[in-house]
Formats: C-alpha cells, sequence, structure tokens
C-alpha cells in the first residue's frame, strides 16, 4: 500500500506492526505530498495532503469529541431509545465500525459488542486507540474487534446470537460537505487509498435476511427510507435511527 509510515529518531515495535500489516514502508523523512501514517507519543495518526493542506486523523477514547460522549453516555437518549429497554446486556454486531463513536457508547452502558471495519487503516487507528485507552475503560474488555467483511464475519458467529445489527455507513456526500467536513473527508481518503468500493446504504440489503432481533440503520434525519418495512423512527436534529424488527 502506497501510505508510509513515519518515524522519529526510534523504530518502535508498533511501528513494525503497522509496516508489515499494511505491506507499507517505513520513512525518516516527513512526505511533501500524498498520505502517510505517523507515530508520535504513542498515538497513530493518518495524514494526508487535501487540497495542499496536510490534516490529520487519530482516534482518542479519552478527550475530544468520543471522550466528551463517553462523559455523558447516560444523556445518549436517541441511541438508548433505539437500543431500547433491556434488563440484560445486549450483544450488538456493528458492522460499520468507522471510529467506534458510537460503539463505544454501546460499551459504556453496558453492553456487548462485535465490532467490524473493513479499511486496515482504520482498523489499525481503533486498535491503537483502544490499547491507550485500555486501563482506563475497563468496558473494552466487552469489544471484539474484527478487520473485514461485515457479512463473513457476522456469519462467522454462528455461536454468538445476537440482538442488534449496528449499521451506519457513511453519508452520501453534499455540497455543503465538500466544503470540508474535517473527519469525513479524511475517512473518505482512507477508502479511496485502500481501494474499498463504498457500499454506502446498499449494506441493509446485505443484512436485512440475517438472523437476529433488531436492525439499526443511523441515517441523515432528511434521506429517504431505504425500506418500507420499517418499524419506527428515533429522530434527533441531524440524524435519525430506523428500526426494524
Amino acid at each position: 500500500m502506497n501510505c508510509p509510515i513515519v518515524i522519529d529518531k526510534t523504530l518502535h515495535s508498533k511501528v513494525e506492526f503497522v509496516a508489515d500489516y499494511l505491506n507499507s514502508e517505513i520513512v525518516d523523512d516527513l512526505p511533501k505530498k500524498g498520505s502517510f501514517l505517523s507515530l508520535a507519543n504513542e498515538m497513530l495518526t493518518f495524514n494526508s495532503y487535501l487540497d495542499d493542506e496536510l490534516r490529520s486523523l487519530n482516534i482518542d477514547f479519552l478527550s475530544g469529541p468520543i471522550g466528551w460522549r463517553l462523559n455523558r453516555s447516560e444523556h445518549e437518549k436517541h441511541i438508548k431509545k433505539a437500543l431500547g429497554k433491556s434488563l440484560n446486556p445486549l450483544n450488538i454486531f456493528d458492522a460499520t465500525a468507522g471510529m467506534l463513536a458510537d460503539t463505544m457508547i454501546f460499551l459504556s452502558l453496558g453492553h456487548r459488542v462485535v465490532a467490524c471495519e473493513q479499511s486496515k487503516i482504520i482498523y489499525l487507528l481503533i486498535m491503537d486507540a483502544c490499547e491507550r485507552a485500555k486501563t482506563s475503560l475497563p468496558f473494552l474488555d466487552n469489544l471484539t474487534l474484527f478487520n473485514g467483511d461485515a457479512r463473513d464475519i457476522y456469519n462467522e458467529k454462528e455461536d454468538i446470537d445476537f440482538d442488534v445489527i449496528y449499521l451506519d455507513p457513511l453519508y452520501p456526500k453534499t455540497k455543503k460537505a465538500s466544503k470540508g467536513s474535517g473527519e469525513i473527508d479524511l475517512l473518505r481518503k482512507i477508502i479511496d487509498l485502500e481501494g474499498i468500493k463504498d457500499v454506502g446504504d446498499s449494506i441493509f440489503d446485505t443484512f436485512q435476511s440475517a438472523n437476529c432481533k433488531k436492525i439499526i440503520l443511523k441515517r441523515p434525519i432528511k434521506a429517504p427510507l431505504i425500506c418500507n418495512k420499517i418499524n419506527y423512527q428515533i429522530k434527533g436534529k441531524s440524524t435519525r435511527f430506523d428500526i426494524y424488527i
């Protein structure tokens, strides 16, 4: 993969693992174009020049937007309503892990999650964030993370009776988003770099016939329905959860 890893002075075992996983080269000098990974202060970061501006993406569960959400997870009323009331922890299959933001809320509420991410780079960023946060967030023990095709992995987990399949595909591009949407631009860059086909909303078709109790599909608030057999919706200001039972 054409995504070198930049190191500063000392070769770190984490860098060697990432280089082997991505089949990428390790370099000393900062690239002047394209995309690359870097390791600083024990944090793995994806970097890319977008419109001649160097932009960076890393994942931190202890601070920033995700950390803020975790500190107030009991106030995540829309996600809690989408999951529904349960006396026991739910088994949730997150087919679109992404930056793991919503799965972290599921975990903090006491549920168990199997999460899948198709991108190797995003998977490594997630793994790095989990490694740094594991001593502070003991509920990470209830997370099982996979890199690969979500439906294949779901089929392999026949021993688990999943209560929920959670789907949060990348939102479609809009004129407003094209002006600069931060993390989304970098996530799309990673997908392009790895040659991954963005299946978008069609991932619902992949799981529609899956054996589970409930499918939760996260959508932009004004997006059209994917399937008319919807049972109900939980609506927020900019997003909604379509529930299929």
